[in-house]
C-alpha cells in the first residue's frame, strides 16, 4: 500500500505529498505538513484545508483511497494550522467515537518539540497558568488567572545554543486548550522561532553567520517561515484494541536546517 498520500488544491495550485505514519483497519495517521489548515476556518474563507481535501479525494475515489476501500475518515483531534507533525484520523464512526473520547477525557499524550528564543532557567518544569481567549482579538489567547480554564504544560530542555539566545525544548501539554503550548512557553518567557502572533521572530542565518553575504538580486529567507512546533509523537490507547499505540513524526527539514546552523555557528561564530 502506498507509504504517501497525495493531495492538490486545485484553487491554490498547491500540491501535498503526506507521508504515512501509522495505519490499520481503524486509524490513519498523516505526517501534518506546517501551514495547511486542520478543517474550515471562518477567518481563513481562501486557505486549504486537510479534511476537506481528503474528503474531496475519497469522493473522486483517488488512487489511495480506492486501494484502502476508504468512504469515511474524520479527525477526533484538530493540530493547530502553523504546527506540523501526528494528526490521526479515524476510518470509521465507531473508532472516531471512541477516539474522540479519549482525547476529550485526556487518555492520549501529545509531545511537540519546539525551537524557542530565550533559554529556560530549569531543565524540566511545569507551567500551569489558566487560559482564556483575548477580550478583542479573536485569534489571540493569553494567561488569565480569573477567566481562563485549567491549563498546564511540561517542559524540558533539550539543547541550549547560549550564543545566541535559542533553545530546543519539548513540550507536553496536561490539559487540552487553544495555542496552549505556544502561550505558556511565551508566559515562561520562550518565545517560539516565528510565532509573530505570541511575539516569535524568524530566525536569520544572516544574524548567526559572521560575514554573512547575499547575492546581489536575491533576498533573505528566514531559516524557519513559521511557528517553529513540531507535533513529534502521540501516545495512546487504541481505541477499539486498547493496545498501546505510539505514533512518531520526523523533525521536517527546516527545523533540521536551523538546528544545523545553530549548532554549527555556536561553536565557530
Amino acid at each position: 500500500m502506498n507509504a504517501a498520500i497525495k493531495l492538490s488544491s486545485p484553487a491554490t495550485r498547491e500540491f501535498w505529498e503526506i507521508p504515512v505514519l501509522f495505519e490499520d483497519e481503524h486509524l490513519l495517521a498523516l505526517d501534518k505538513p506546517a501551514g495547511i489548515l486542520t478543517s474550515p476556518d471562518p477567518l481563513k474563507p481562501d486557505c486549504p484545508d486537510l479534511m476537506k481535501l481528503l474528503h474531496a479525494a475519497i469522493a473522486d475515489k483517488k488512487p489511495w483511497s480506492r486501494e484502502r476501500n476508504l468512504d469515511y475518515l474524520n479527525n477526533a483531534h484538530t493540530p493547530e494550522d502553523e504546527t506540523s507533525g501526528v494528526i490521526l484520523l479515524a476510518k470509521n464512526k465507531p473508532a472516531f467515537i471512541a477516539l474522540a473520547n479519549l482525547f476529550s477525557s485526556q487518555k492520549t499524550t501529545e509531545k511537540y518539540v519546539a525551537l524557542v528564543h530565550g533559554e529556560p532557567a530549569e531543565e524540566i518544569f511545569e507551567v500551569d497558568a489558566k487560559i482564556a481567549p483575548h477580550p478583542v482579538k479573536l485569534d489571540l489567547m493569553r494567561v488569565d488567572s480569573r477567566t481562563g480554564k485549567q491549563s498546564k504544560t511540561k517542559f524540558e530542555l533539550l539543547e541550549k545554543f547560549h550564543r545566541f539566545g535559542y533553545a530546543l525544548v519539548k513540550c507536553e501539554p496536561l490539559t487540552n486548550r487553544t495555542h496552549q503550548t505556544r502561550v505558556h512557553a511565551s508566559y515562561a518567557g520562550m518565545t517560539i522561532v516565528g510565532d509573530e502572533l505570541y511575539g516569535g521572530k524568524f530566525l536569520w542565518l544572516s544574524r548567526l553567520k559572521k560575514n554573512y553575504h547575499l547575492k546581489p538580486g536575491r533576498e533573505e529567507r528566514p531559516l524557519i517561515s513559521r511557528v517553529a512546533l513540531h507535533l513529534e509523537e502521540l501516545i495512546l490507547p487504541h481505541p477499539v484494541t486498547n493496545e498501546p499505540v505510539t505514533i512518531k513524526s520526523e523533525w521536517p527539514k527546516d527545523l533540521k536546517v536551523a538546528l544545523k546552523y545553530l549548532r554549527q555557528y555556536s561553536v565557530s561564530g
